[in-house]
């Protein structure tokens, strides 16, 4: 049986042009030769902001680089990051980079348990933590796992005071500088430079491994579909322990050498001040993050004069926000799809975000393809929802510790999980729809429910805030559906409620929820999106 060969697949990926080898140095060499004085970070936190140009960003990296240098970390080592969006994020990641070595960013939620797992699969040498950061003790758990595990050598502490603190870094090494224009990098561009674990919406986390060549071509994919250039301004409020904060944030700003303004955790009310403070005009995040800034203003917060544009991802969109994003906030959402093995493969132009961004989650973007399948893995037509496979530029190398046979078929194509269709409008049959997970899939009597769509439509009952539809084992019928679902302002609503709401709107009544649970919160990742899963264990006797 013939077996997918990576080798090959980055042949044809640099032959198509899709792959560039260009390196994040490169960018930040031209940012140094065009504008070295303007604003590259605004890193907004508790302690008061801190401001760095593209000359004091670069003098940071240097820094940093030859301070893990001298730590012993160099090509193939793996460096964890368990940092907030600050400033330190962007110059580790960096300066990792320049050495050759691996960045692996983490969630500051992660405690001792989960550390343990993704500290000792990746074989980290160094881990920088957060001092004064939320509840937990990090920098505590940090030095405890230092000592328990044999690879892990040091422990470096961002905004700390202490000879291992990042600022001591800065000063303990050699300098590292900008090798001059032309000169190779150390690691291969389509080399592991990038590890991240998935966002365990369906349990255990994997690691997948991204290359400076799929990262930059998201980058280009999302400037050029965007419209973005160096005059924007781009706020990067999702974690950047999450693929979203950091390919869609961080380093789509350096890319287009923009300003970027780092809000160090996220609130709706925060967000607003930072975007008029600064001129913000790109944003990007899941839904949740722009419901909180619709919501914002509807309660008497300003206006975001110059936000033009969102980029929501994680999980469509329902359209009443699309529509509340452009009425009360004045900003074009643009829908993308795209996970952490695959980034922003799919996104709606701006020009057609009105139109499509509510029923689409865009079309493949340029070097990525998709396809919609049935079991047996014949392809579907326009309307037809089956398994979601793609391939291409921005698709991850693979997982770490997996065979790549079980993650890509020969022909390099990945089944992401998720369930979709194609639109069956003749003008956007390359638009995509997703319909949910392979996981999530509800069949009620022989009768597959489509969860997204009655999803979104609980979600326009006026009394209702989020909803997730989940299913739960019923002798009779295999599965009946739950909708969990949360409330404005503690209505009651009852399932009557919800039965009355789908007849008004003419849903099949196999469709219809057969149980309601009204929750406080909805379970997300610190991305946004549904952990369903903890959901199915809620119904469980």
């Amino acid at each position: 049986m013939t077996k997918f060969d990576l080798d090959v697949h980055r042949a044809q990926l640099r032959q198509q042009g899709h792959w560039t080898d260009q390196h994040y140095d490169d960018f930040l060499r031209r940012a140094l030769q065009d504008h070295p004085d303007k604003l590259a970070i605004v890193s907004d936190r508790a302690g008061g902001a801190v401001r760095l140009t593209f000359r004091e960003l670069e003098d940071r990296v240097a820094r940093a680089a030859g301070g893990l240098r001298k730590l012993g970390v160099g090509r193939g080592d793996v460096v964890a990051l368990q940092l907030p969006n600050w400033w330190e994020f962007v110059v580790a990641v960096l300066a990792t980079q320049r050495l050759g070595a691996t960045s692996n960013p983490l969630m500051p939620i992660f405690r001792e348990r989960e550390l343990r797992f993704m500290l000792g699969f990746a074989r980290c040498k160094v881990f920088i933590v957060p001092e004064g950061f939320g509840t937990l003790d990090l920098v505590g758990t940090a030095r405890l796992l230092r000592d328990d595990l044999d690879h892990l050598e040091h422990v470096v502490v961002a905004n700390g005071a202490g000879t291992d603190s990042f600022d001591a870094l800065l000063d303990s090494g050699e300098r590292v500088d900008l090798a001059p224009e032309g000169t190779p990098p150390l690691t291969d561009p389509g080399e592991l430079s990038m590890l991240m674990y998935t966002s365990g919406t369906t349990g255990s986390p994997k690691g997948v491994q991204h290359t400076v060549n799929t990262m930059v071509n998201a980058a280009r994919n999302m400037t050029e579909r965007g419209h973005l250039s160096n005059d924007d301004v781009i706020l990067v409020g999702s974690p950047v322990g999450h693929m979203l904060g950091t390919a869609a944030g961080v380093f789509l700003a350096l890319y287009n050498r923009a300003t970027m303004v780092l809000q160090e955790s996220w609130n709706g009310r925060r967000a607003l001040d930072l975007i008029n403070e600064y001129g913000v005009t790109y944003s990007g995040g899941a839904t949740p993050f722009l419901a909180d800034l619709v919501r914002e203003v509807q309660a008497g917060a300003p206006r975001p004069e110059t936000l033009r544009l969102f980029l929501c991802a994680g999980a469509p969109i329902p359209p009443v926000l699309v529509r509340q994003a452009s009425e009360v906030l004045g900003t074009t959402v643009t829908s993308v799809w795209g996970m952490t093995e695959s980034l922003a493969s799919t996104m709606t132009e701006p020009e057609r975000a009105g139109q499509l961004s509510s029923t689409s989650d865009g079309r493949p973007v340029s070097g990525m393809q998709v396809r919609i399948v049935d079991d047996s893995g014949k392809a579907l037509a326009p309307g037809q929802r089956g398994r979601l496979l793609v391939r291409g530029a921005q698709v991850h190398i693979g997982y770490m510790g997996i065979p790549s046979e079980e993650t890509f078929d020969a022909d390099g194509w990945m089944d992401t999980g998720d369930l979709a269709y194609c639109l069956a409008d003749d003008d956007c049959t390359d638009y995509i729809r997703i319909a949910g997970r392979t996981k999530d899939v509800i069949i009620r009597g022989g009768e597959n429910i489509p969860v997204v769509e009655i999803e979104n439509l609980l979600v326009e009952h006026p009394s209702i805030t989020t909803a997730a539809l989940v299913g739960y084992p019923d002798e009779r019928l295999g599965e009946r559906a739950c909708a969990f679902v949360t409330v404005e302002n503690n209505a009651a609503v009852s399932l009557a409620d919800i039965r009355e709401w789908m007849d008004k709107n003419k849903v099949a009544k196999q469709y219809w929820p057969e149980r309601i649970e009204i929750i406080k919160e909805i379970p997300r990742t610190p991305s946004g999106k549904i952990q369903k899963f903890i959901l199915r264990d809620l119904l469980k006797p």
